[in-house]
């Protein structure tokens, strides 16, 4: 009997080791390859709270999967041990196992320099959360968290979770408002609108407000309406063609004189360089000889030669 059941433990013991086996190979197989992957750890420490945040979730460079996490905890079981418990810092630390095929220890050290920030994000409505690795603009406004430790891994700095920013800004504001002294507001809105009323309604003393000055404009727009009426306005067309043509003969009786005149002083200007003719030629005849003709000068407005009358 016994030589009988020999072959049989052979055959189970074959097959257990070749189930194993197959499993093991299963598990290279089918485990994305991450044994046989180069990676490295860098870790990140959060003063906010990450709920959701579970070991093995991702880690993700704007949105590209290039590692996940490995341990969550805080800062006063693993760095701050010495320190008394009222000065720990109680960091969240959260160590993440980056994958070099996506990304070396070299160029994380580099975009960190180039501010390189981690921050927790949440996948919606599910509840889970992951890590998400982004540039910022200004490192400035967002300064890295301190700490006297020495980090058993290359450090990225952290930003506040985007929840946790929305509910302190709201925070702050009901805190403000709540600091906020109502009765002094009221007291100034009361007097605005004092001010209001005064400016509309006048107070009495001079000032009548905005109510006067529109029925005042209504009295200006009604009377510009009356004068751009159709009768009134060809009365005042007729009167002011009347009154120009009036000016018009006045400007032509004047260019008429005008005329008269420029002759005349053109004759005169005539009779004294003849004068002045003679008297260069022959000054002594301009006393012994006979006076000259008597000039009459005409009327304005006549016509015909005007001359000497001898």
């Amino acid at each position: 009997m016994s030589n009988n059941s020999n072959p049989n433990y052979f055959r189970l013991g074959v097959f257990v080791l070749t189930a194993i086996g197959v499993l093991i190979a299963l598990i290279l197989i089918f485990g994305s390859g991450q044994f046989f992957k180069s990676s490295f750890m860098v870790e990140t420490y959060i003063k906010q709270s990450v709920t959701g945040l579970n070991t093995g979730a991702d880690v993700r460079f704007r949105g590209v999967k290039i590692g996940q996490v490995k341990l969550i905890g805080l800062s006063g079981d693993i760095y701050e041990r010495e320190v008394s418990f009222h000065e720990r810092r109680q960091y969240v630390v959260v160590r993440m196992q980056i994958f070099g095929d996506k990304v070396t220890e070299e160029q994380i050290a580099e975009f960190v320099e180039n501010n390189l920030r981690a921050r927790v994000k949440s996948m919606g409505i599910t509840g889970v959360s992951y890590v998400e690795f982004d540039f910022v603009a200004k490192g400035a406004e967002t300064p890295t968290l301190e700490y006297e430790w020495t980090s058993a891994y290359p450090v990225i700095p952290s930003m506040p979770n985007q929840a946790d920013e929305i509910i302190s800004g709201i925070q702050k504001l009901i805190g403000s408002l709540n600091e906020m002294k109502v009765g002094e507001v009221q007291k100034k809105l009361d007097s605005l609108l004092d001010n209001l009323n005064v400016m509309i309604g006048g107070d009495g003393k001079g000032n009548e407000g905005v109510i006067r000055s529109v029925k005042d404009l209504n009295v200006i727009l009604a009377r510009i309406a009356k004068v751009t009426d159709k009768e009134e306005l060809s009365v005042l067309m007729r009167e002011l063609v009347g009154a120009t043509v009036a000016l018009r003969q006045t400007i032509t009786s004047i260019q008429g004189d005008t005329t008269m005149t420029i002759e005349n002083l053109k004759q005169t200007s005539e009779n004294l360089n003849e004068l002045s003719r003679i008297a260069s030629q022959s000054p002594a005849s301009l006393i012994w000889g006979e006076p000259p003709p008597k000039f009459t000068p005409p009327l304005n407005g006549a016509q015909g030669q005007s001359g000497a009358q001898k």
